[in-house]
């Protein structure tokens, strides 16, 4: 009974410094650059939220569509970056994590809940909580364009 087996070859480049090997190689592939993307948006999200809760404070309790939203982009920010971080320290992570089952819940949970906090932060804003902040933003804009 004959088989046929697939052989796959991996090339990888990597940058060292005393013990540490970073797999630079990784950030050239798709998962790798949206892994950094996702950080990148991630940390984006986090700034102007973060921000703008300090900037215009709505109440003294935490349980605000803002909180959640930037509580889920901490969250999240957080984990990519373990997960960016393990697969360019490790040669062998980037490969054999993303054949596990374990990014796909990751991603799964993370576009959820922050579609949720998305979605909630939303229609905070369209309710006209937001509606002076807005404004002085849309005002601004358009003065500029004048």
């Amino acid at each position: 009974m004959s088989h046929s087996v697939v052989i796959t070859r991996t090339t990888t480049t990597t940058t060292s410094t005393s013990h540490l090997v970073l797999n630079t190689g990784y950030l050239r592939t798709t998962p790798g650059l949206l892994k950094l993307a996702q950080l990148i948006i991630g940390a984006v999200n986090v700034g102007l939220v973060a921000y703008y809760i300090r900037r215009y404070p709505t109440s003294g309790l935490p349980a605000s569509a803002e909180f959640f939203f930037l509580l889920m982009a901490v969250a999240f920010l957080v984990g990519t970056f373990c997960l960016l971080a393990s697969c360019l320290v490790s040669l062998s992570t980037g490969g054999i994590i993303s054949k596990t089952i374990y990014e796909l819940v990751y991603h799964t949970i993370a576009f959820l809940l922050y579609l949720i906090a998305s979605i909630m932060l939303l229609v905070d804003v369209t309710n006209g909580r937001y509606y002076h902040t807005i404004k002085d933003a849309y005002m601004a804009g358009r003065r500029s364009l004048e």
